[in-house]
């Protein structure tokens, strides 16, 4: 692999600054194959030799992947001075610099939020050519009358835009599974707005062919696993 910087990597690994990552060399607390190294220059292999600090190794990984259960009042961004935002539900053990949320959700909408480090990917499964689909339960005002189905499944119209067909189907009273392939602004609740019906809530629990692990709590997130980042593409 290409070799990196130490300070830049230590940087990366630690969700420091560079600054602080040149003092933590200076320091002394940092070994590379077991040989004291200060020099933020130094280049090595991170999949093959070891750094460690205060002789705990430092765990290499390129890029992080995060299922996040988002709760209501969170806002879908990377920096929010005045809320509260995905990026600060993520404990210090995950956090790094660069993370981001792949896509948002709206900020009273819960649920499945991708957190991630890595922009070619997130550009990836967000691009409409993908069509990479999302799965929400959203609890309704009122029911859905049969006729309004095709108005979802057909394509719907919302101003000059033709919306991709959805998926629409009743799982319960007032409760319903819709799977949209698109993320336009509030999509989802104009398109009920437009057949007279409003979203009392909206919870997204799928990504793709990855469920939302329900065993977290809101405002609980995990590192995927490598099978369930396969499964974010198809």
């Amino acid at each position: 692999m290409e070799k990196l910087r130490l300070d830049k990597f230590l940087s990366q690994q630690l969700a420091i600054s560079r600054t602080d990552a040149k003092k933590l060399l200076k320091s002394g607390s940092v070994t590379l194959n077991g040989k004291g190294v200060k020099a933020g220059d130094t280049q090595f292999d991170a999949e093959k030799e070891t750094v460690c600090v205060n002789g705990k190794p430092v765990e290499y990984k390129k890029h992080l992947y995060i299922m996040l259960n988002k709760p209501k009042g969170v806002v879908s961004a990377s920096v929010s001075p005045d809320e509260k935002n995905v990026i600060d539900l993520v404990p210090e053990e995950l956090q790094r610099n660069g993370l981001f949320p792949a896509g948002r959700l709206d900020k009273d909408t819960t649920g499945f939020v991708l957190i991630t480090d890595d922009g070619e990917f997130a550009h990836d499964i967000l691009s409409p050519s993908k069509h990479i689909p999302k799965t929400y339960i959203t609890v309704l005002e009122r029911e859905v009358l049969a006729e309004e189905f095709a108005l979802f499944e057909e394509g719907m119209e919302l101003g000059d835009i033709v919306l991709k067909p959805a998926s629409l189907k009743k799982v319960a009273e007032l409760t319903y599974e819709i799977v949209i392939t698109e993320g336009r602004y509030h999509q989802i609740k104009r398109m009920f707005a437009k057949t007279g019906n409003k979203v009392n809530e909206l919870r997204r629990i799928k990504m793709g062919s990855l469920a939302l692990d329900e065993t977290l709590a809101e405002g609980e997130c995990r590192e995927l696993t490598a099978e369930e980042f396969l499964l974010l593409t198809h």
